[in-house]
């Protein structure tokens, strides 16, 4: 499935980006990774909240065997097949997915502050450190050209 026919599918949930991810898509909703488009299928997050009612309509995780034949099963779900023509069905599904996925950054959130926290340092404002170079921590790196800083 290509990236418009992923925005299509979801057009009924929400309006979503879709992203290059892996060897398939993310797709996004308020900035928020829900569900992916991965080896033919679409999966949606899930978390100990909602997994259970996963389990219960029949679906299965994404799985995928690591370089050293480690197997990792992921916290996404393939998405019901009778999803796809429904969309309310779709809308619930989706909507678990995305409260999951919601839960989930605020988990990493609070972690990362609380690390931040813990270090002493001031928590850093999100969104304001986008796209600006920053300047070297180490002042011998600085106008070097290095990716932490100075000037090329």
């Amino acid at each position: 499935m290509d990236a418009e026919a992923l925005k299509e599918l979801f057009e009924p949930f929400a309006a979503v980006s879709v992203r290059r991810m892996f060897s398939g898509y993310g797709v996004y909703a308020d900035g928020l990774c829900f569900a992916l488009n991965l080896r033919g299928g679409v999966f949606l997050k899930a978390d100990g909240l909602t997994e259970a009612r996963f389990i219960a309509a029949g679906s299965e995780p994404f799985v995928y065997e690591g370089r050293r034949g480690a197997v990792t099963v992921m916290s996404y779900w393939r998405l019901l097949p009778s999803a796809y023509d429904d969309p309310d069905e779709l809308k619930m599904w989706c909507g678990l997915a995305f409260e999951a996925a919601r839960r989930g950054a605020a988990i990493k959130a609070d972690k990362a502050a609380r690390r931040i926290a813990k270090a002493g340092a001031p928590p850093p404002e999100i969104g304001k450190q986008k796209g600006k170079r920053r300047l070297a921590a180490n002042p011998t790196r600085a106008g070097r050209g290095h990716a932490k800083g100075g000037t090329r």
